[in-house]
């Protein structure tokens, strides 16, 4: 053998060579046993969050009640709706012509729109009439995603025509799930605790699990977007075995009436003799314009920020909608928080102040806008849906009937929903102009919020409940 031709080392003494090895080996051991440790510690810590969390969903009675397993199911659907979004983030809004894309969004918008606007008076009295159907409709929303998901994971990787078809049906799951579970939420409430502590607790919920899911779906959308596509037909699939374990209760309607749409709309006469007074109707009306809102700046805002991004970002439009979406989600994360202290402080003046202030917000933001008036538009609209909600939750508590309280409660989601497709198509439809979109949608806010005030006095005159 030619000198050059020795394995590397075989010049070294014996001993020498020897002691190399020897201290490649500890190292290795070092290097395994710390990885153990790292491992051990994560693991505990990991065990100790579920702990925690497992016994927050169980206090107050809502172990026994069967309130923690509706819990644990929407953290489930929060996180399959997060790997959703980052998945659709990279499909639909940035590899897709944006033309091309806002077209396909309009008309999947428009087709969710017509089946909430035909099915929402039938859905609840079509649930009513059978025994199991809640625990089956909410499983079917989750099972319904997963199958979607697997459908675009395929349709991602072959550029296939069903990629919108598939993100249709996720969105319309989506919808459909916020309404049947709204239906479940009263029916699982323990003594004690009021709908407001448990939308609190729900909603506390959906936002751990997003916070959860995001960075896992996020490492698997670099590999691809199927993959976190493919991840989140596990969450889904784990929440439809969840929504099928739901207790019995769910599904009863014993000593329960039904109120139909139009008298969650209207405040006159057939209205209150459902039990259902102006400030309900007011506070459901305050809730609509805060979801148009939402539905707006989710959809003008992917777009014009890909579109037109913001000056000094133009490089880093991926960044950019996550500093304002961030923004949005640190928003409704301090609603709900401020919202379960606030919770028995007026929550008839705090619905007309969310709305006035998500107006005065979108002015700010149309007058100066930039980075910190675009995500303090984010943060203002996510804390003001939160407490707004919490607050018409608060108000159905205390107004409305026991014996109609779970239908009003169901109905109100339904146009929710409703309102949050329509401030979606206004969004699609918005020229790509930053100022002159959300001085449009300034104006539509502030003219509902006149609307609305306008309505309450007519209603007080008329013998409804004064504000107090």
């Amino acid at each position: 053998m030619q000198p050059d031709d020795r394995p590397p080392g075989s010049d070294l003494p014996p001993a020498d060579n020897a002691q190399g090895s020897s201290d490649a080996a500890a190292r290795a051991r070092k290097a395994a046993e710390a990885g153990k440790r790292v491992a051990a510690v994560s693991g505990r810590a990991a065990t100790g969050a579920v702990r925690v969390a497992r016994r927050a969903s169980h206090a107050q009675g809502a172990g026994e009640s069967g309130l923690s397993r509706l819990i644990e199911l929407h953290a489930f659907n929060a996180a399959g709706d997060t790997a959703l979004a980052v998945s659709l983030a990279g499909t639909l809004f940035f590899q897709v012509p944006t033309g091309e894309a806002r077209d396909q969004i309009a008309l999947f918008l428009g087709i969710t729109m017509l089946p909430f606007a035909i099915m929402a008076p039938l859905i609840g009295p079509l649930l009513d009439r059978f025994r199991r159907g809640r625990r089956w409709a909410i499983g079917s929303t989750m099972a319904l995603r997963a199958f979607a998901c697997w459908a675009l994971a395929g349709a991602v990787t072959t550029d296939s025509k069903w990629l919108f078809p598939a993100a249709l049906a996720c969105l319309v799951a989506s919808k459909s799930y916020g309404v049947t579970r709204a239906s479940a939420v009263p029916r699982l409430i323990p003594e004690g605790l009021t709908l407001v502590k448990a939308n609190s607790r729900i909603s506390l919920a959906g936002i751990a699990g997003a916070a959860i899911s995001a960075p896992i779906a996020t490492l698997a959308a670099q590999i691809g977007s199927e993959w976190s596509l493919r991840y989140a037909v596990l969450v889904y699939t784990g929440g439809t075995v969840l929504a099928i374990l739901l207790p019995a209760r769910v599904d009863s309607s014993e000593g329960e009436e039904h109120v139909g749409i139009r008298d969650m709309t209207d405040s006159g006469p057939s209205s209150r003799r459902a039990g259902i007074t102006p400030v309900v109707v007011t506070a459901l009306r305050c809730n609509a314009g805060l979801r148009v809102l939402s539905g707006f700046l989710t959809m003008f805002m992917a777009f014009l920020l890909r579109q037109e991004p913001i000056e000094g970002w133009e490089d880093k439009t991926t960044l950019l909608l996550a500093l304002v979406i961030g923004s949005a989600g640190v928003g409704s994360t301090l609603g709900t928080l401020v919202g379960s202290v606030l919770r028995s402080r007026k929550p008839e003046s705090i619905v007309l102040i969310t709305l006035a202030v998500d107006a005065a917000a979108v002015i700010y933001a149309a007058s100066f806008f930039g980075l910190i008036p675009a995500m303090a538009l984010g943060l203002v609209a996510g804390m003001s849906q939160a407490l707004g909600k919490l607050s018409l939750d608060a108000l159905v508590q205390r107004e409305v009937p026991e014996v109609v309280r779970t239908s009003v409660f169901a109905r109100s989601e339904t146009l929710l929903q409703l309102s949050w497709v329509v401030g979606g198509f206004l969004g699609v439809f918005m020229p790509l102009n930053a100022r002159f979109g959300l001085f449009i949608v300034a104006a539509v806010l502030v003219a509902w919020l006149a609307f609305v005030l306008r309505s309450l006095v007519v209603s007080n005159r008329s013998g409804g409940r004064q504000l107090s």
